[in-house]
């Protein structure tokens, strides 16, 4: 039987599929692009591979196309029948997240490990900060992934991808030293993997590396694949890196050309959520308000999201604020608060909170901005996204201590919450 880049079997007689498969599946676990292409080279010359099927399904579910990712996922559960436990076990874990079974997909992701660790395709949707440990709203999150690959690493040995998934899981726990050394000998195996230019412009800038990591993605990002799943968010985080080290006008040109709506073919969660990130973060800077970008993201919104989501529900509200919307405001907080004490939503009423919180910033009304904040800002890992991106709502807190005049309060947090060297590109913040 033939087996995939990690020798395990798979149920397919055709070389051309196998390969194409093996191919697809690495584009995938590096966010390269003609992904689509190859996978469908795979089921043309196998219609009846159910793993390629899978495959599909979950590219289709990550770029948001729901209803051509559950009929991949049938099919696939239907040839399932016929091949290996571990391939049916497989099928189950990614069909169960399309359908959107995502706790199920989680406990059957553990059991498969312990029987099947080298699955890496089955390993992957429980990676990373959007996979299904860190859309699970738990305030551990974090160190539960790490507490899951830590006893795989002995079976990926030098794996790129295993030390890509392994070093952000690393660098998100604190220990971006460590997840440095891993990521970068990932590159120097596949140096264009998307996915470990993103690991490591973490590292350096949880670090504090900012003009190291300015030039990497610099250098990295001209030559990388346009159709890549990470394309606008590798831009977003170089958009951040200019506009730290001061290159205002090239942070809001590398912004508008590969993050703004219509200029990024990456899911829809990366465009929203990024471009409403780098606007804020540009005004929490000293940039002035740009109302026609606020209003074309807005319009992007009421096209791709027809309810709140995890990760895109926290980010609504500073829409509505900097729109001056303050009916869509009020009206989002109280379907966030609705849904949260529902149970509706992972992360709970945590997004409400916040969306109060920024309600009162808008308004300039820092005390009151501050009281909401402070409860809920340990509480803002539960929302998923990176500790990079939770900066947002980190820095909008020290913002608002600034403009209230209250920099020893600013300085006593970020005492008590960095054990991180990022560099916080505020206005009126001291140096430190």
């Amino acid at each position: 039987m033939l087996t995939d880049r990690y020798g395990l079997e798979l149920s397919t007689a055709s070389h051309e599929a196998r390969d194409a498969y093996v191919d697809a599946i690495d584009r995938m676990l590096a966010a390269d692009g003609q992904v689509d292409e190859t996978l469908a080279t795979a089921l043309d010359a196998d219609p009846a591979f159910a793993l390629a099927h899978v495959a599909q399904a979950r590219q289709h579910q990550l770029y948001g196309r729901g209803k051509e990712a559950r009929a991949s996922a049938e099919i696939a559960v239907e040839l399932a029948a016929e091949t290996t436990a571990r391939e049916q076990r497989h099928v189950d874990i990614i069909s169960s997240l399309v359908s959107g079974q995502v706790p199920r997909s989680l406990e059957l992701t553990h059991e498969h490990m312990a029987e099947h660790p080298r699955d890496a395709f089955a390993l992957a949707p429980a990676c990373g900060v959007f996979g299904t440990i860190g859309f699970s709203g738990r305030v551990d999150r974090e160190a539960e992934l790490l507490a899951l690959l830590d006893p795989l690493a002995t079976h990926y040995g030098d794996d790129w991808w295993f030390q890509t998934v392994h070093a952000f899981a690393l660098l998100e726990t604190g220990q971006w030293a460590r997840a440095r050394q891993l990521v970068e000998h990932s590159l120097e195996q596949r140096p264009g993997n998307s996915h470990g230019a993103h690991t490591l412009a973490h590292a350096l800038f949880e670090s504090g590396d900012d003009e190291e990591a300015s030039s990497f993605m610099g250098d990295f990002l001209p030559a990388a694949d346009r159709t890549s799943l990470m394309h606008c968010h590798n831009w977003w985080h170089y958009s951040e890196l200019l506009m730290i080290v001061g290159e205002q006008d090239a942070a809001l040109q590398a912004f508008t050309e590969n993050c703004l709506p219509g200029t990024s073919g990456s899911p829809s969660i990366n465009v929203f959520t990024d471009s409403v990130a780098f606007l804020w973060r540009s005004e929490l800077a000293g940039a002035p308000r740009n109302h026609e970008l606020w209003q074309a993201i807005r319009h992007y919104y009421n096209e791709q999201f027809r309810r709140p989501i995890v990760f895109v529900d926290a980010h609504v509200g500073l829409m509505h604020a900097a729109l001056g919307d303050t009916d869509a405001l009020d009206a989002c907080i109280v379907q966030l608060h609705e849904l949260g004490e529902a149970g509706k939503l992972p992360a709970g009423t945590t997004a409400a909170l916040l969306t109060q919180a920024y309600k009162a910033f808008e308004a300039s009304d820092w005390s009151t901005a501050i009281d909401l904040f402070e409860p809920v800002i340990d509480q803002v890992v539960r929302i998923g996204g990176s500790r990079a991106q939770r900066d947002l709502q980190t820095n909008t807190l020290i913002a608002a201590y600034i403009n209230a005049d209250r920099l020893d309060d600013a300085a006593s947090f970020l005492d008590a919450v960095d054990d991180r060297q990022p560099t916080r590109p505020l206005a009126g913040l001291p140096s430190r």
